[in-house]
């Protein structure tokens, strides 16, 4: 500071020339443009990988599940058809036709069932290949001796699974199983599974589905020159790219994780999943096309906010407004643009979201029909029991009234009206094994259960000779089960046990129940035993004459047992000192101690 002698005022000293303040602020803008740059472009790397990770699990997720759909599809499908050969081989009029050769009814009995299952072709074939009965009454006459399914099914005794390549390149699923006449094999019923619709269906839902089986080898795919080749040779067959292509290729792998495979020169992420089926593989190709457009619109916008910035710093320092001003007009239509094409994108997304909740209902829906088909074969097997003891009780009631003895025939309504209730209950379990749930378990007495059985059944007894020993234990054997249920179990053993000692002179039924480790209930029969041990427990197997059961006792008591966390078996009891054998059915369930309790 400097006085001036004739005025009095204070003037400025000397200070930094204009020309270095210029200078340093100058390198100072361009450090923080250069950091404010990497930053930018620090966090667009970020974002992209970020997003690229976070959308690909989620696009995997998606086709994860659209194959545990397409793999519902094709086992609910292969089961539904393999069914159909063991009941036709079980038909006696397509048995006594094969028998007599006498064929003029028998491709009208095959269409006829074709019409109710909704099959693909149905073949009827005598000892010698020949095509005696078909759904395609162009077939007739047809020698298929040579024919691996023919084959397969005159040296095996069940259900047996056949591929067959046509001429046409195309791939034929059989079910085939030998017909038995008198124990003789008489011919052999062919029914074909028409797959070929699933990969119309799955088309254009991703970019290609296949199905391998144990060979590698591409047995089903949406790509019909796949067909036939294994999986690494069926991803090499695509045309050249081009040079564009080329360029947006290595643009496409730097930037982001290099695809899983290639389909038609695109990019695709591969997902494969294992159908519980002959060793069969499904695998899908997904496109990364939805993946880089969200992760590009989000891009645009983060770029879309730097370049604002930006933009703002420029405006700060350069002071243009008219020319600021029109920067922001351009930039703010662009944004409206995005965010626009953004919304487009999240509709998509919630509707394709709608769509794979739609067909999960689907899915769901399926799986209670099926359950519904299941319990409605088992009411009427189930309410015999409860019904034949009804009428037994309306009878005994009827002599006592005849008989002037009311108060006695109103004890026997007492007990119809307890078995009213008891069909209702087994009504209401039946829903529940069709739901496979366990709402109703609590801590019972097997011992209890064992007295409700003999009880039920005791109408029967009545009118049966059978001497019934128990061996049970004095303290209670606790286990957690549903109590109508596990009663059902020891009611289906005693029954069976009653039929297989009709013929016997002195029949005998031993209950006993041991508690260790599990509870043990043992049914034991003097009958003549078990014949089949390995299908003792198929749904509708049955060595009973037609009407006397339809063979679904032993499989939905088995479903129940091990429903309850137990198990079920059965053997042959050896011979004794007087030649009797039977049979011995064991009901595993585990014990309820005071550590399950606890932790109950």
């Amino acid at each position: 500071m400097a006085r001036d002698d004739d005025t009095g005022q204070v003037s400025a000293g000397p200070t930094d020339p204009p020309q270095t303040r210029g200078r340093g602020s100058l390198w100072a803008l361009r450090v923080i443009l250069v950091a404010f740059i990497a930053a930018a472009v620090a966090s667009i790397w970020a974002t992209n990988a970020l997003l690229t990770d976070r959308l690909t699990e989620t696009t995997r997720t998606r086709a994860e599940v659209r194959q545990a759909l397409y793999s519902g599809q094709l086992m609910s499908e292969l089961q539904r058809t393999a069914i159909v050969p063991r009941l036709l081989g079980r038909d006696p009029e397509l048995s006594r036709a094969l028998a007599d050769k006498a064929y003029s009814l028998t491709s009208q009995r095959l269409m006829s069932v074709q019409r109710e299952i909704d099959a693909s072709t149905i073949l009827l074939l005598d000892q010698g290949g020949r095509v005696v009965g078909a759904t395609d009454r162009n077939r007739l006459g047809q020698n298929l001796g040579k024919n691996q399914a023919f084959i397969l099914a005159q040296r095996q005794s069940g259900t047996v699974f056949t591929i067959h390549e046509l001429d046409s390149g195309r791939v034929e699923f059989s079910f085939s199983r030998a017909v038995y006449a008198d124990a003789k094999r008489v011919g052999v019923i062919l029914v074909s599974a028409d797959l070929s619709r699933f990969e119309r269906a799955w088309a254009g839902e991703v970019e290609a589905v296949v199905v391998l089986d144990t060979t590698n080898r591409i047995i089903l795919a949406t790509e019909p020159r796949w067909r036939g080749l294994a999986i690494e040779d069926a991803l090499a067959v695509r045309s050249a790219p081009s040079a564009v292509q080329r360029a947006l290729r290595v643009t496409a792998d730097w930037a982001n994780d290099p695809p899983d495979a290639y389909v038609r020169g695109v990019g695709v992420m591969r997902s494969e999943l294992r159908i519980p089926f002959q060793g069969w593989r499904l695998v899908s190709f997904t496109t990364y096309d939805s993946i880089r457009d969200r992760v590009n619109a989000v891009l645009a916008l983060e770029i879309m906010g730097f370049a604002l910035v930006l933009a703002l710093a420029f405006y700060l320092v350069s002071r243009r407004a008219q020319v600021q001003s029109a920067l922001f007009r351009r930039e703010s239509a662009e944004l409206r643009q995005l965010n626009s094409r953004l919304q487009q994108e999240i509709a998509e997304r919630e509707k394709a979201q709608k769509e794979l909740a739609v067909a999960e209902q689907t899915l769901a829906q399926s799986s209670k029909l099926a359950a519904l088909g299941e319990m409605s074969a088992s009411v009427s097997h189930e309410l015999n029991q409860p019904l034949a003891a009804m009428k037994t009780y309306l009878a005994g009631a009827r002599l006592l009234l005849q008989r002037k003895r009311p108060d006695e025939a109103l004890s026997s309504f007492q007990r119809i009206d307890d078995l009213i209730e008891r069909m209702g209950a087994i009504t209401r379990q039946l829903k529940s094994y069709a739901r496979k749930g366990g709402e109703a378990f609590e801590p019972i007495d097997v011992r209890s259960c064992v007295s409700g059985a003999l009880s039920m059944m005791e109408p029967t007894l009545r009118t049966r000779s059978v001497k019934i020993t128990r061996a049970m234990p004095r303290l209670p054997v606790t286990v957690m089960a549903d109590r109508i249920r596990l009663e059902q179990v020891i009611i289906n053993l005693l029954r069976n046990a009653l039929d297989a000692t009709k013929d016997v002179a002195q029949p005998q039924i031993d209950l006993l129940l041991t508690a260790g480790e599990t509870a043990v209930l043992t049914v034991r029969d003097n009958g003549t035993g078990i014949v089949d041990l390995d299908n003792l427990f198929e749904p509708f197997y049955t060595t009973k004459k037609p009407g006397d059961g339809v063979g679904l006792g032993l499989a939905i008591s088995s479903g129940i047992v091990n429903d309850l966390g137990g198990r079920l078996t059965a053997r042959n009891a050896p011979k004794d000192a007087n030649g009797g054998g039977g049979a011995v059915f064991e009901v595993q369930l585990p014990i309820l101690n005071q550590k399950t309790r606890a932790a109950e």
